[in-house]
């Protein structure tokens, strides 16, 4: 079911408890002010990557961008204090019913970028949504896929052999 459709809704809701648009709105505001806050240093472009992919899915049209920049000022100063497990689980436990996975990764990932930096805490951040939500695709260990890409070199170099 994409976030996008009527879902019944869940009773201790973050916001608004009729509006399957603002708690997958709320969620997406929190994930991607995770991920801002990893590296210590929120910036304004993060902030924007936020508000314009949430602007962009058409989520909660009523949120005008300035309240969802609001929203994600404050969910990134919760966020960094010591209850921030709890902000987290709040915003994400009320939209675990909806498809929502794949935008939690991909706004995850734009706002890890959005600085043009990649720190190794934003990383972590990213890996831990993937824990979190359901249906993520598992990214694979590099050495691993190294392994697997020689292993399957090695087999086509070996089958090319027995053919000629």
């Amino acid at each position: 079911m994409s976030a996008r459709k009527h879902v019944t809704p869940i009773q201790g809701e973050i916001i608004e408890p009729s509006n399957v648009h603002e708690r997958a709105a709320t969620a997406l505001v929190t994930v991607g002010a995770m991920v801002a806050v990893a590296d210590r240093h929120v910036s304004a472009v993060e902030r924007d990557e936020v508000v314009r992919f949430i602007s962009d899915l058409g989520l909660a049209a009523y949120l005008t961008e300035a309240r969802l920049a609001a929203m994600f000022d404050e969910r990134a100063r919760r966020l960094e204090q010591r209850d921030f497990a709890h902000v987290v689980s709040d915003a994400l436990t009320p939209v675990s019913d909806l498809s929502l996975s794949p935008d939690l990764l991909a706004i995850s990932e734009r706002v890890a970028v959005a600085d043009e930096t990649l720190h190794p805490h934003e990383v972590l951040a990213i890996k831990l949504l993937r824990l979190l939500a359901p249906g993520l695709p598992q990214a694979k260990p590099v050495e691993q896929t190294r392994r697997a890409s020689s292993a399957e070199q090695r087999h086509g170099e070996h089958e090319r052999e027995r053919d000629l």
